[in-house]
């Protein structure tokens, strides 16, 4: 028992670094204010590597490392005031879309296709959740502010889901030979 509580808190803290280290790198774009960065990539392989709880706990790690300061977000990035601002509902959505891969990918071991269309919805739910807080706090509608706020990135996210899925199963697979 203690030996899986202490690789599940190794792989979380494993994960939330991972998280730190590659949602920083990102692209401006110029159709939004976001940029695309590699942040849902980080999170969807956390999703593949932690069961839900664990999941939600290094994301929520994450967070609090940029909240207090240490440049993790997008662009190198951090503070608490970014939660106020128009990314803060990415960020906050961070918190349900991780886990819900997670139990997506843990309820289909099987299916990668299960898997992958899991994800999608759950991105969706993030994306429709993000551009709603975006909306709010520019003062635009929701269906204005959808091609900036969600549509300029699923191309690259269902992208991203793609990799992650093969990455992400092979992981899964190396953790299960190695435990």
């Amino acid at each position: 028992m203690t030996q899986t509580k202490t690789k599940d808190l190794t792989l979380t803290a494993m994960m939330a670094a991972v998280i730190c280290v590659l949602a920083p790198i990102s692209i401006p774009i110029p159709v939004s204010s976001m940029p695309l960065s590699l942040g849902t990539f980080a999170l969807y392989l956390t999703a593949y590597v932690l069961k839900p709880k664990m999941a939600f706990a290094a994301t929520a790690l994450y967070l609090l490392m940029g909240a207090v300061g240490l440049p993790v977000f997008a662009g190198y990035s951090a503070g608490f005031s970014r939660f106020a601002g128009a990314g803060g509902g990415y960020l906050t959505g961070y918190l349900f879309l991780v886990p819900a891969c997670s139990v997506c990918i843990r309820r289909f071991p099987e299916s990668p296709v299960a898997q992958i269309a899991g994800m999608f919805l759950a991105t969706f739910i993030f994306y429709a959740y993000a551009t709603y807080w975006m909306s709010v706090v520019i003062g635009g509608s929701f269906i204005a502010t959808l091609p900036a706020g969600a549509l300029v990135f699923l191309p690259l996210d269902s992208v991203k889901i793609l990799v992650t899925c093969w990455i992400g199963r092979k992981l899964q697979a190396y953790l299960k030979s190695a435990a």
